[in-house]
């Protein structure tokens, strides 16, 4: 019967190339860093989510081999019958305490951790309202519950209050956001958010994943940078960015939520213990965020310089303040071109370009490291600057 797949498939992937949407992965030789080799060829790396540098290093690597020689490698069991460690537990009040939560439940991805949240707490009777660009992550897990589903428009708070005003009457209303917008760079508004919460007694949920260790003062996250300590219900996020790259991931929340969670969230009941090396790593890193703050004022001083000298030469970058940085392009093709240009020349960025981003939108994300120095961004803009034209 699979010749009936496969006709099906193959028609499937003509028409995913057909509509350049075709992923190719590239295959990296070498460890995640600042550098990387792709074919032989030595690359500036400027598409990681390694915003401080950590992943790929001896450090993060000696922190996951001594976790490993103490723990073993893996629990080859669920957490609830022969999968809960020592290591799982400390990682899990270290992350709390560092995050300001009363409790943490550990998932072996922010995907998993979303799909786990909405199927735990919200049926029939309640209603999810989510921002149009939330991650694919946020749109799935809110699909395979059964509540009312609600979009707002991006970061339109008159919009969110409409959808909020249109729900008044169900048990649980939760506004469901992510702190930074992975495509553009954007920070979600999370006081107006919290504060139109209060409003109509709706609850918030944050997929803090591209903001852990890299934004607020002390690299807390989007609830630091804005101020919203205290007022977030359930807080999303990753050890597989900033944290040290390798996965991983955990919701923050209330202790009785969290206790909740570990009688009934599925993803994590019916899912394997965090690996331990990983935990090992995670670990080191939450340290390293706070005994290092000058790593991440690199981080953010390298991203100021870019977007200031790339504005400088007449381009448009979007976003503000994060290492997440949308270099933009009038013509759909310019922006995959002038990737595909920048690799010959040694820099490793990805062009993204409609379907995939919306007609006009074209654009190249360029994402900025702590680990990278002032002349490697000096090399990146006199590389636009060459072969590209402003918007």
């Amino acid at each position: 019967m699979y010749g009936a797949l496969e006709s099906i498939l193959e028609a499937e992937l003509k028409d995913i190339r057909d509509q350049s949407l075709y992923k190719t992965e590239r295959v990296i030789a070498s460890p995640q860093g600042r550098e990387i080799t792709v074919d032989g060829q030595q690359l500036l790396n400027f598409c990681s989510n390694n915003y401080l540098g950590l992943s790929g290093t001896d450090d993060i690597r000696q922190a996951a081999d001594k976790a490993l020689e103490r723990w073993g490698f893996g629990q080859a069991s669920v957490r609830f019958i022969c999968g809960t460690q020592g290591i799982h537990r400390e990682l899990e009040a270290a992350t709390a305490s560092f995050l300001g939560f009363d409790d943490v439940i550990l998932y072996s991805s922010c995907f998993m951790a979303n799909v786990g949240l909405f199927q735990t707490f919200f049926g029939p009777e309640d209603a999810i309202i989510s921002d149009e660009l939330n991650h694919a992550s946020i749109i799935d897990a809110v699909r395979l519950t059964k509540s009312e589903r609600l979009i707002y428009k991006h970061m339109d708070m008159a919009d969110l209050e409409a959808q909020l005003q249109s729900v008044a009457d169900k048990r649980l209303k939760v506004i469901a956001t992510d702190g930074v917008f992975s495509m553009d760079g954007h920070i979600a508004p999370l006081k107006e958010i919290c504060d139109l919460a209060d409003k109509y007694e709706a609850l918030v949920m944050v997929d803090d994943a591209h903001s852990t260790g890299v934004l607020g003062a002390t690299g807390r996250g989007t609830p630091e940078h804005t101020g919203t300590q205290g007022r977030v219900d359930f807080l999303t996020s990753t050890y597989g960015k900033a944290l040290g790259g390798a996965g991983g991931a955990f919701t923050a929340s209330h202790a009785k939520a969290v206790e909740y969670l570990r009688q009934r969230s599925r993803t994590y009941l019916f899912s394997n213990a965090l690996e331990v090396g990983t935990a090992g790593a995670s670990l080191y890193a939450l340290k390293f965020v706070d005994e290092h703050p000058e790593v991440r004022q690199k981080l953010m001083d390298n991203t100021a310089y870019f977007r200031q000298e790339m504005t400088k030469t007449g381009f448009n970058v979007a976003g503000s303040e994060h290492p997440i940085t949308p270099v933009m392009f009038a013509e759909e093709r310019q922006a995959v071109d002038t990737a595909a240009k920048l690799f010959e020349k040694g820099i490793y960025v990805v062009g993204f370009s409609f379907p995939v981003v919306p007609k006009g939108k074209a654009r190249i994300r360029v994402q900025i490291s702590a680990a990278h120095s002032r002349e490697d961004i000096e090399k990146l803009v006199a590389g636009f600057t060459e072969l590209a034209k402003p918007v």
